[in-house]
């Protein structure tokens, strides 16, 4: 090893590196792994790890083989705006799930994921960490952590009810429907209300639409009738 704990070589440190980081990740998980941990374990400087792959993200797409760099595809979707961000993330989604290149480290992953905690907890933690958890944090929205989580949590079911389970008709389902169905609701996880209150006021005013609609009732009658419906709907916990 030649001063100051390199690996003389760079493709010998880079696989060193990558050797000390799967190791890592594997016995600590994605959160308790840290850069200056990698190096140590390598037996090289930190400022190699940063050299050869920039950040702990980095690290963790080249070891386990990884076909996306959050640090630059997470600017990529921030770049056109809020409107239409679920629809572009789900987009994003579909095309590495979908490419030939890059489905087997994604499918490994998830694989190993059902039936191995630890691996569950890296892919868990990667997605809400370094990338969902990204997104949220550059929206600035209440409960950031939260619709991270639950956008992670969409993700991984769409994942896994496509591509693992093969469930019909969505397995096949071609992208666009797939984006239409769920973009919505990822857009809402991402900035919407999470609270139910928007949902609440549509339902107060598919009420008061539907007392409109009601005949031959009296006009008292059909009032009557609208109020209790509105009242109900306003009495419900949030």
């Amino acid at each position: 090893m030649s001063p100051g704990g390199r690996r003389p070589g760079d493709s010998g440190t880079r696989e060193a590196i990558l050797s000390a980081a799967r190791a890592s990740f594997a016995r600590a998980g994605y959160d308790a792994t840290s850069i200056r941990g990698i190096a140590r374990e390598a037996g090289v400087d930190p400022a190699l790890v940063h050299h050869f792959f920039g950040s702990k993200e980095g690290v963790f797409t080249a070891a386990l083989a990884l076909p996306l760099e959050p640090a630059e595809v997470v600017p990529a979707l921030l770049a056109e705006g809020v409107e239409g961000l679920g629809e572009r993330l789900v987009g994003l989604f579909l095309s590495l799930w979908d490419s030939a290149t890059t489905r087997e480290p994604l499918l490994g992953l998830l694989r190993s994921a059902v039936s191995h905690e630890r691996a569950a907890a890296m892919l868990r933690e990667f997605l809400t960490a370094a990338v969902v958890g990204r997104v949220a944090a550059a929206l600035d929205v209440p409960d950031a952590a939260l619709r991270a989580n639950l956008v992670g949590s969409q993700m991984a079911g769409l994942a896994m009810v496509r591509y693992v389970i093969a469930l019909e008709p969505i397995a096949s389902a071609d992208h666009a429907t797939v984006v239409a169905a769920v973009g919505p609701t990822i857009q809402r996880y991402l900035v919407g209300d999470l609270s139910g209150e928007a949902h609440r006021r549509d339902r107060i005013g598919d009420a008061i639409v539907e007392g409109d609609r009601r005949k031959p009732q009296t006009d008292d009658e059909v009032d009557r009738a609208t109020r209790a419906a509105i009242a109900s709907i306003e009495e419900e916990p949030s």
